[in-house]
Order: structure tokens, then sequence, then C-alpha cells
């Protein structure tokens, strides 16, 4: 995988915050799903929509049916009841080659990273690319790239068994974003991440959401996490200067917004100024 020249990127140009005829990128219909063992409802009647570029914060406790939400989305699961719309095609029903040609324009970030142990890490990370049908040639210098972007560049040829916990969380997210995905999936991405790393790797989920439009869905329980992501943003400048800032009293972030699970149903959907000063019981159990 050495010496492939390097793939044309697109500019990275803000993406108007809605589909041209307002359509969501992404919709969940009165949707449930239940598991049989142990018996219990997951999902009771879940609906929700997410525009382009937009970035959906997913709360709620262990069990509530946030991971659920993401291979829904994804196909992996089927509900039991509703309908599941991304990029305005219901994919409830789908065949798999269908849903196979939906996740190409989708990069997730599963909670067990889920790398391939026999790969390197940047055959890991090539693995996509190579899925949707670039050529070899095309593939090494956007791995050597995505890499270099959560600080793994070093690791280029390392195997999975050689890797930290926090390395592997990396990759997967390396491999998640490769290849310019128009959704992405983050279920717990910084679970196991240094601060520092962590702050690298929140700012550049917020560089893809705020400069190319990529809608996203990011599940955490960390409410450090969510105050960050809700209260900064990327902009670009009339003379092309990238600018990193936090809101204010005159600038009110509406791209990122909380949606919070219990029971398997949505009780809160909005704002994170709204999800603040909520007086629900169950979602001040997770404030500060």
């Amino acid at each position: 995988m050495r010496g492939w020249p390097t793939p044309d990127r697109r500019n990275e140009t803000k993406r108007p915050t809605s589909p041209p005829d307002d359509r969501p990128v992404i919709e969940f219909r009165e949707v449930s799903i239940a598991f049989d063992d142990p018996p219990r409802q997951i999902l009771d009647r879940v609906s929700f929509k997410v525009y382009q570029g937009e970035m959906r914060i997913i709360l709620g406790p262990t069990g509530s049916g946030k991971s659920t939400i993401l291979r829904l989305t994804i196909g992996l699961l089927r509900p039991d009841e509703g309908q599941i719309f991304v990029n305005g095609q219901e994919i409830t029903a789908l065949p798999e080659e269908a849903l196979l040609k939906l996740r190409q324009k989708i990069g997730v970030v599963f909670q067990e990273d889920a790398l391939f142990t026999s790969l390197t890490v940047a055959e890991n990370v090539a693995y996509r690319l190579l899925e949707q049908g670039y050529t070899l040639e095309d593939v090494d210098a956007e791995v050597r790239q995505t890499l270099r972007l959560v600080g793994l560049e070093h690791a280029y040829g390392m195997m999975p068994n050689e890797l930290s916990g926090g390395m592997s969380r990396r990759t997967a997210i390396a491999r998640a974003l490769v290849g310019d995905p128009e959704i992405i999936l983050y279920d717990s991405p910084l679970a196991g991440l240094d601060p520092v790393i962590g702050r690298r790797i929140s700012r550049l989920a917020m560089r893809l959401r705020d400069l190319r439009g990529v809608t996203s869905l990011w599940i955490t329980q960390n409410m450090d996490e969510v105050r960050y992501l809700a209260s900064h943003f990327y902009e670009r400048t009339a003379d092309g200067k990238l600018l990193f800032r936090r809101e204010s009293e005159r600038f009110c972030l509406i791209n990122t917004k909380i949606l919070m699970l219990a029971q398997g149903r949505v009780i809160f959907d909005g704002t994170d100024e709204l999800f603040w000063s909520a007086r629900d019981p169950q979602i001040q159990q997770f404030l500060p």
C-alpha cells in the first residue's frame, strides 16, 4: 500500500443546513423494536428528523436504545413497526444489495471498534475505499491523510493486537471518516481516549459538520462532551481563513441538537439551551 497517488478531495465548503427540498437526511417515524432474549421493548414509537449538516447527540441510560438507533439507520436491524428514511429513501424493507449501496455513503464508529484482526491499521482504514471500488492506486494517500487527522500516522503498518485501546478506537474512527461519507454515525467515539485526543476528534467531527455539511448521530454519556460539541463551531471567512469559535449571546448554534431516550421513548428533542434548563427528573439525573 505504498506510493499510491492522492485521490481528489472535495473542497471544504459549507453546505446548506437542509437539502434543497427540505427533506431530512435521517428520519424515524414511529419506530418500535423489541428483542426476545430477554424479552424487552427497546424502542417504542420513536420519531425524529436530522437534516443535512446537523449533528444529533443521543443521550440516555444504558439499555435505552441508543446503539439500536444506529444499527437501524444502516439496516443492520429491522424495526418491528414504523418507517426509517435515509436521504428520502425508505430503508425498512430494502434488500441487502440496496442496503450495501446505501452504506457506502455512511461512516460508522461502532462501540466495540470491530477491527479486522488479520489486517493492518492501514488495511482496516482502506477497507471501505476498496469495498466502494476505488483502485489500489487511489487509496494510499487517502489512508495516510485520514490517519494523520486522528494522530495515527505512525501506526500505519501495525496490527490490531499491537494497538492500545485508544489507538484501536482512533483506527475505527479513521475507518469511518475515510472516503468523505455524507453521514457519520458515532457510537461513544471518545470512550477510552485521553482528553487531548478526545478534543482533537471532537473538533474533527465539528469541522466535518460545519464545513462539509456532514450529517451525524453522536452517542455519548459525557456531559462535558455534549457542552463542547453544542457550543463550538468552525467557519470560513470571506478571505478563506478558518476560525474555531464559541457561540455567544449574539450567535446561537442551531445545527447541533440533543435527543434523549428513556424506557425506549424520546423524552427530549431540541437545542442544548432547552436541555440544560429542562425540569424532567430523568433529564435532571444526567445533568452535573
